[in-house]
């Protein structure tokens, strides 16, 4: 509609017009093209991390090659700090692999001869030589890339921008079409007809729609800027407003991702839990960089009251074959001591297990906690002294998110690819009580109702789940950090990546938290429906305004024989109009209790009854001005300029407010630029300027009776607002 309208001004020499109307059109193109360059960069920073460097053994000699250079049957060396290259399968040695970032596990998995290793993988202990298995889009990190590549959800915003047009283009159809048939009836010239034809096109098209979207999505990442929240994509904040799940994974997003000592069951007569702790890290390794044994370490030092700890002697790393680390230690007057920590399982012959204890081991294990023994005492026969549980606990701020999201009518549900314990017990101590669903048990179509975590779940499984709460109806929400997230994120309404995720998160996500913390999701919630409010209230004014002047243009030149507006009036209106509406977008506005959606049948159903009050009366001034006052043709098409925008500015206030107009004050900005459109419109009707004359005392009737218009339709209107539910 815009391309045709300005052709059809370039064809009737209506330069100016068209020059502004394709200016708009220019700058939505080109914030189109901008975005979607932005929104590929997920795809590439995902096929960056693809292509680190590998040490290889080719010709039987070790050489360090590019590892998109790998092929599945090449040997690799995996030493300490190193990014496994590919998946891979250890053919010797043993390493401790942190796959965090891929798999959602919060806890480093020891690998040995046999094991598995995926590509993206962080070396964190130990060298190993494996064989790669497969590589590039085959791995399990590139299945993620290629997820990434493919999810996509249609935009709420560009939906509700594409229905609006659409009704206006239907009503702009019908209206034409009457006009012609009626300006033939009637005689009128074809130059004259051509000329009402391209003021109804201007009149329809709602130019500054797009602009004034994306203006008030861009101040609000402004003010969320301010707060610690980065959009990466403007639409991101349009979709936040309609959010009503969030998915958040559990791994660096509601924990901290870090070990740390949860809990420690003394077994021993004599034994406190500093001491326990503190033997613990005689078993410890002193350096490196072991998350349990630097875990260990914090949690002993943290706590007071230990008994004097006796000399290391040496100290036996762990073992992923034994799944234990020991020492020789001596006391004061020279005695040997055994120390051992590892799994419960691994120490099980070296001391007495009592059936009390087995019952601790058994009960941290259902609670997800992963489980150390520590052992200590003479050589032939140390004893038990406890147990130490370790997990990634939840931030300080998890609960809180939960509450308030369901205090904001948006509901959490946790996605891990954590055991189904582990994801019971963080969700407990967040205020999850739901159940628990298996991965092999998700369905294509789920409810958040039916479940509360979802666990063991791959990148994959992500990505299936939001689409399966997509199916469903629901806005979602997807919050996370890792590589593993990607996808989902990607595939979300609203992907929201944590101050410490990826940059393959962050470019995936839509929605960026800059700071540590959770609160910024609330925060980009909230500034989503408060410029959802702004965005309505600009669109139920374009419903009202636009098609009330449509059916004035028609109903005008049956009221009078001629035209009432001609394409240089309306381009003038258009032109001073708009920048009120772009204005309307830094307007005062408050976000709703729950989400919002666009309902735009139900919007149409409360404009049809506020432009039949404003027909009622645009039709009583028209009129007056023929019938009482018998004006001629060109003070007709200036009446009726002002009477549009008059009663166009008193719009902008009247639908503002869900309630009476008065209850809150216009931003300076908005009263500032609506001023300037009435004082121009006003001064050059009563001096003439690209239009006839109109007397000042005429001009000042018909603002107060616009005035007293308003009132009387405002109590119509809040009666409507409330029936149809318009908040």
């Amino acid at each position: 509609m815009l391309e045709a309208t300005v052709l059809l001004q370039l064809v009737l020499g209506e330069y100016v017009e068209a020059a502004l109307i394709a200016g708009l059109l220019a700058f939505n193109i080109a914030l189109g093209v901008f975005q979607e360059g932005r929104a590929n960069a997920a795809l590439n920073l995902l096929k960056q991390r693809l292509a680190p460097r590998a040490r290889v053994r080719r010709d039987n000699c070790w050489r360090e090659l590019p590892a998109v250079e790998l092929v599945p049957g090449d040997v690799v060396q995996l030493s300490l700090g190193t990014l496994i290259p590919a998946d891979v399968q250890l053919l010797s040695g043993s390493v401790l692999l942190d796959q965090s970032m891929l798999t959602g596990e919060s806890v480093p998995v020891d690998a040995a001869a046999g094991s598995v290793g995926y590509a993206g993988a962080l070396v964190r202990r130990g060298e190993a030589i494996a064989l790669v298995t497969a590589t590039g889009s085959a791995t399990y990190f590139g299945r993620a890339a290629e997820l990434v590549r493919i999810a996509h959800i249609e935009s709420a915003e560009f939906k509700a921008v594409l229905g609006l047009v659409r009704n206006l283009s239907i009503i702009n159809g019908a209206v034409v079409i009457g006009l012609v048939a009626y300006a033939q009836l009637i005689g009128l010239p074809a130059a004259q007809i051509i000329l009402l034809v391209l003021t109804a096109m201007i009149s329809a098209v709602p130019v500054a729609l797009p602009a004034t979207f994306t203006l008030g999505a861009a101040l609000g990442a402004r003010a969320l800027a301010q707060k610690g929240v980065l959009l990466t994509r403007l639409s991101a904040l349009h979709e936040a407003a309609a959010i009503d799940l969030l998915c958040a994974d559990k791994t660096g997003t509601l924990t901290s991702n870090e070990l740390a000592v949860a809990t420690v069951r003394p077994l021993a007569a004599g034994w406190s839990v500093g001491d326990i702790l503190a033997f613990a890290t005689l078993a410890s390794s002193p350096d490196g960089d072991d998350p349990v044994d630097a875990a260990i370490r914090r949690a002993a030092a943290a706590t007071p009251g230990q008994r004097k700890l006796p000399h290391v002697v040496s100290f036996t790393p762990f073992d992923p074959a034994s799944k234990r680390a020991e020492g020789l230690a001596q006391d004061a007057d020279g005695t040997n001591i055994r120390i051992a920590k590892g799994a419960p399982s691994a120490v099980e012959d070296l001391v007495r297990w009592s059936p009390a204890a087995k019952g601790q081991v058994a009960a941290l294990a259902g609670d997800g906690y992963r489980t150390l023994a520590v052992v200590a005492g003479p050589q032939e026969h140390p004893e038990l002294l406890g147990l130490v549980a370790l997990n990634d606990p939840p931030r300080a701020d998890s609960a809180a998110l939960i509450a308030g999201l369901h205090a904001m009518g948006v509901q959490t549900v946790m996605v891990t690819g954590d055991a189904a314990a582990t994801a019971a017990t963080v969700g407990r101590a967040i205020g999850l009580e739901g159940r628990v669903c298996p991965r092999e048990q998700i369905p294509d179509r789920v409810t958040p109702d039916e479940f509360a975590i979802f666990a063991g779940v791959f990148p994959e499984d992500k990505f299936r789940l939001v689409r399966a709460f997509q199916r469903g109806g629901h806005a979602v929400g997807m919050c996370g950090d890792g590589a593993n997230d990607a996808p989902a994120l990607r595939q979300a309404q609203m992907g929201i990546a944590v101050s410490t995720a990826t940059d393959v998160a962050k470019a995936a996500a839509g929605i960026v938290l800059t700071t540590p913390g959770l609160g910024g999701i609330v925060t980009a919630i909230r500034e989503g429906r408060t410029v959802f409010q702004r965005i309505l209230t600009y669109t139920l004014t374009i419903l009202v305004n636009k098609c009330v002047t449509l059916i004035v243009l028609g109903g005008g030149l049956i009221l009078t024989g001629h035209a009432v507006l001609t394409p240089m009036l309306q381009a003038l209106m258009m032109f001073a109009g708009d920048f009120v509406s772009m204005a309307r977008t830094a307007d005062r506005a408050t976000p709703s209790l729950h989400p919002n959606s666009w309902r735009l049948p139900s919007l149409i159903r409360a404009a049809i009854p506020l432009a039949v009050c404003k027909l009622v009366f645009c039709f009583s001034v028209l009129a007056m001005g023929a019938f009482r006052l018998g004006l001629g043709v060109g003070q007709m098409q200036t009446l009726t300029v002002a009477m549009l925008v008059y009663a166009g500015q008193g719009m902008n206030y009247l639908l503002r407010e869900r309630g009476h107009l008065w209850d809150s004050r216009p931003s300076a900005l908005m009263m500032l630029f609506s001023l300037g459109d009435i004082m121009l419109i006003s001064t050059f009707a009563a001096c003439g300027v690209l239009m006839a004359a109109l007397p000042v005392r005429l001009l000042l009737g018909l603002f107060a009776a616009t005035v007293a218009f308003l009132l009387l339709t405002d109590q119509i209107k809040v009666v409507l607002f409330r029936r149809r539910r318009i908040d």
